[in-house]
């Protein structure tokens, strides 16, 4: 028996196990490096968050990589909002500013009015920021205005208009030219209306104000008449603003539309009472001609009679009731009418003549 005769060979563990473990020596350094390069990128913020106490995380900045935000403005914002004093119990957090950069809305200007509002002592949350921002309003813009009060002039200049024109009661028109001051209401700015609204009721106002003063005298004897009128009126109700004072600039007298509204009245009176004249002389004038064919046809009947005349006293000549004298006679009765007419007619104007000579 040869002791020396090759024995078989199993399996060769010895040039495996270096084969593994090179591997997942491969795989480790490859998930280090990218958790090196991971941390690389995320390093300076979460190194700022944790110097400035914003309390985000690392896995808090990847996350926003995965969730397609920015974690240099989350960051940014949030470090913002920790070192002037708000904190997560404000309602300011990183889920919070996640979720309103995801909704579209402008996280760098809602975390700006937050602390101006705040240095400004105004009642003004996150929640109510965010809508604000959302809703197409500059929430910046609002708390600046609700600190410095902005002037509106009225009427605006957009308008073309130079005043508001209005009537007293004596018929006085005056032109005034206002200025109103309002302040942003924060807790209105959703859904209230804008200036334009403030600008129409403020003139309403004005014009009413005006109309109801006995006289212009009033008016411009105390201007501020008119300003007491109309903010007592609430006109800022339902509007994104608050009146802080309304500022009369000028009151102008203009015309006398009362007198120049009589004058026409006057006019038309007098035209009416012209139509009425004309329509009663021309019944009169019809009323004469009519007399006059009255007239005529009385003429044409007497001449119609008197042409029955000399027939009639033909037949009373056949008849024998008229004899030759008493013809005669009837004849020397109608040349002494004739006559006696003739008479009358010279007559007549020579005595008017007298009478006008003894007038003058």
């Amino acid at each position: 028996m040869n002791l020396f005769a090759q024995q078989p060979q199993g399996p060769n563990f010895a040039g495996a196990l270096p084969t593994a473990f090179i591997v997942v020596t491969i795989l480790f350094l490859l998930f280090a490096l990218i958790v090196l390069a991971v941390f690389a990128h995320y390093f300076r913020y979460w190194i700022q968050s944790k110097f400035t106490r914003a309390e985000i995380g690392i896995w808090d900045l990847v996350g926003m990589t995965f969730r397609k935000v920015s974690p240099s403005v989350i960051v940014r914002c949030k470090i913002m909002a920790v070192q002037a004093g708000i904190s997560d119990r404000d309602g300011v957090t990183s889920k919070g500013l996640e979720a309103h950069y995801l909704a579209g809305g402008n996280v760098p200007l809602v975390v700006r009015s937050l602390i101006a509002a705040r240095k400004a002592k105004l009642e003004l949350d996150f929640k109510l920021a965010a809508a604000i921002d959302l809703a197409g309003r500059n929430i910046l813009e609002a708390v600046q205005t609700s600190v410095n009060p902005k002037v509106i002039d009225c009427p605006s200049r957009d308008l073309g208009r130079e005043t508001l024109d209005g009537v007293a009661q004596n018929g006085v028109q005056l032109k005034v030219k206002a200025r109103v001051t309002v302040r942003a209401n924060l807790k209105q700015l959703i859904g209230g209306a804008t200036e334009e609204t403030i600008i129409a009721r403020v003139g309403e106002g004005i014009v009413s104000a005006i109309g109801s003063a006995e006289s212009h005298h009033v008016v411009l004897e105390n201007p501020d008449r008119i300003s007491k009128m109309v903010l007592s009126r609430r006109l800022d109700s339902q509007t994104a603003f608050e009146i802080v004072s309304i500022d009369i600039g000028e009151v102008t007298v203009g015309e006398n539309i009362g007198a120049r509204l009589q004058a026409d009245r006057a006019e038309a009176d007098m035209r009416v009472a012209r139509a009425n004249a004309e329509g009663l002389r021309t019944m009169a004038v019809a009323a004469e001609q009519e007399f006059i064919a009255q007239i005529e046809e009385s003429r044409a009947k007497v001449v119609e009679a008197e042409a029955e005349i000399p027939k009639a006293i033909a037949q009373a000549f056949q008849e024998g009731v008229l004899g030759i004298m008493d013809y005669y006679k009837l004849r020397n009765v109608q040349a002494d009418t004739d006559m006696r007419a003739a008479i009358a007619r010279i007559s007549a104007p020579a005595s008017a003549n007298n009478k006008k000579g003894a007038t003058a």
